[in-house]
């Protein structure tokens, strides 16, 4: 069993509340834009396995450190991550092909700011995009998603609201 703290869209913002929610988790998943390598030091010096991916606005070191694409095993549950995805039945184009070819159980992106989890029948998957944690971009609450995987079984997913984002663009 292992617990997870999902987030996206820090652009560079740290909040200490990450530590507070995520202290306790054996993995972090940054489904991208993360904003500074300063920022992915800080979530892996708090030593729980941190996976990510780079988004559209990280730069060359990020992209150097972290993979557009990841897919790996947790628990028994396949897992894909990409900053921009989509959600089921508009899947994005870039991994549109992939999803369908082969379907992950948990297929996690960010970049919309738009906090969604929903169940794709047709694929058998989740979908989850955990929102923007972070203070850029026009989203009117912050928010990130822990859940809990357990060999083939989510359970305790719970949405993390942060407040509202007072420094909308």
């Amino acid at each position: 069993m292992k617990k997870i703290g999902i987030i996206s869209d820090t652009h560079s913002y740290w909040d200490d509340r990450y530590e507070k929610y995520f202290g306790d988790c054996d993995e972090i998943w940054h489904a991208g834009d993360i904003g500074s390598i300063e920022l992915a030091d800080r979530f892996e010096a708090m030593h729980p396995i941190f996976r990510a991916v780079y988004g559209n606005c990280d730069d060359n070191k990020l992209r150097e450190r972290y993979p557009e694409i990841l897919r790996f095993k947790c628990e028994d549950v396949d897992v894909l991550i990409k900053h921009i995805g989509g959600y089921p039945g508009n899947y994005d184009r870039s991994i549109r092909g992939m999803i369908y070819a082969n379907p992950p159980q948990l297929f996690i992106d960010g970049h919309s700011h738009i906090l969604k989890i929903k169940y794709d029948k047709t694929l058998q998957l989740l979908h989850i995009n955990p929102g923007a944690a972070g203070i850029m971009g026009w989203q009117k609450e912050r928010t990130m998603v822990r859940l809990t995987i357990d060999h083939k079984k989510f359970t305790d997913c719970e949405v993390i609201t942060l407040g509202e984002n007072k420094t909308k663009l």
